[in-house]
């Protein structure tokens, strides 16, 4: 690998002292889900969208809502349910009698953090007016287009498919989250903890009362992700990460491979990872490290696979394995 230390510049301490900060905030609410908060700055960083998956109860919600009090940003939460109507999210066109015209009211995807909690209980129209939000980050009612506020991200909850009363998202739609992040089962000690923490009167409703406050702004995410912006990536590694994504074309688990915007999003994490972890330039551990959270929602396994028992993972695992990596 090519010489890095002439042509990159070192993180900021400070900012970097300031996304540590949303992490200890947010540890003061969620315990354990050390990944899926990583995730979540990561996403920050890159100004891209995450999708969290989880069985109901492993605070998925509770992770959104204290991440967005760490942070100075406008949040807005919609609740995802079978009769929600598109303009109940990007807004609508409302007739005021006074002065006899249509006037715009915007919707809760007006803000800077939207938690779209429960995404894949509400049918796909209503899913796919966040489309447009999402990639053009902007709402068009009535053929006018309405730039929305930066930053803007999307964190959207759901369960996991097999449950019953949801809607899967569309490739298109999945393509557009940047991160697709699982929540586990907490482990023994973790769970104890949450229920130490319950015993001694933590109340996840009042966020305030557990010493939750905002830490960062979006001056210091704006600050941090011109930095990241600046993060090396020698032309080896370069090629690293498309070469793990051409090997989910040819699979034979797969029948959708990653596509190249799928590519670009795993650059995209990489460099913010090697900022977390201090270092101006990208490593083939780093595109390793964000290689599944990056790429698990942008495959599909084969009928035939599924029933032999073959998960995403496995194929990525797998695909990892098989690519050659640059010294």
């Amino acid at each position: 690998m090519s010489d890095h230390t002439e042509a990159t510049v070192d993180p900021s301490p400070e900012l970097r002292a300031a996304l540590a900060g949303v992490r200890a905030e947010v540890a003061k609410a969620v315990v354990g889900q050390d990944a899926a908060v990583s995730g979540l700055i990561i996403a920050l960083l890159c100004r891209g969208h995450v999708l969290l998956e989880g069985v109901p109860g492993v605070a998925k919600t509770l992770l959104v809502r204290t991440l967005s009090a760490s942070l100075d940003l406008d949040t807005k939460r919609v609740q995802f349910t079978p009769d929600l109507m598109p303009g109940d999210v990007t807004g609508s066109l409302v007739y005021d009698a006074r002065s006899a015209e249509f006037s715009f009211r915007a919707g809760p995807v007006f803000t800077n953090l939207l938690l779209a909690d429960e995404i894949n209980r509400t049918p796909p129209k209503t899913q796919a007016s966040l489309l447009e939000a999402m990639e053009e980050r902007q709402v068009s009612v009535d053929g006018t287009p309405r730039p929305l506020p930066d930053p803007f991200l999307v964190i959207a909850t759901q369960n996991p498919v097999e449950y019953e009363g949801t809607y899967s998202l569309p490739e298109a739609q999945l393509d557009r989250f940047l991160l697709k992040l699982t929540l586990p089962l907490p482990e023994r000690e973790d769970e104890v903890e949450v229920l130490a923490r319950h015993a001694a009167g933590f109340d996840p409703r009042d966020l305030a009362a557990a010493g939750v406050k905002p830490v960062a702004d979006a001056d210091v995410l704006a600050r941090a992700r011109a930095e990241v912006a600046r993060v090396q990536v020698s032309r080896e590694v370069l090629a690293y990460a498309v070469d793990v994504c051409r090997a989910t074309r040819t699979s034979p688990s797969l029948s959708l491979g990653v596509s190249p915007r799928g590519a670009t999003a795993l650059l995209a994490t990489s460099r913010a990872w090697a900022w977390l972890s201090g270092r101006g330039y990208v490593t083939p551990d780093d595109v390793k490290a964000l290689a599944h959270p990056t790429l698990r929602h942008r495959v599909q396994l084969r009928a035939e696979a599924e029933l032999e028992g073959v998960t995403t993972e496995s194929v990525l695992d797998t695909v990892l394995a098989s690519v050659p990596v640059p010294r």
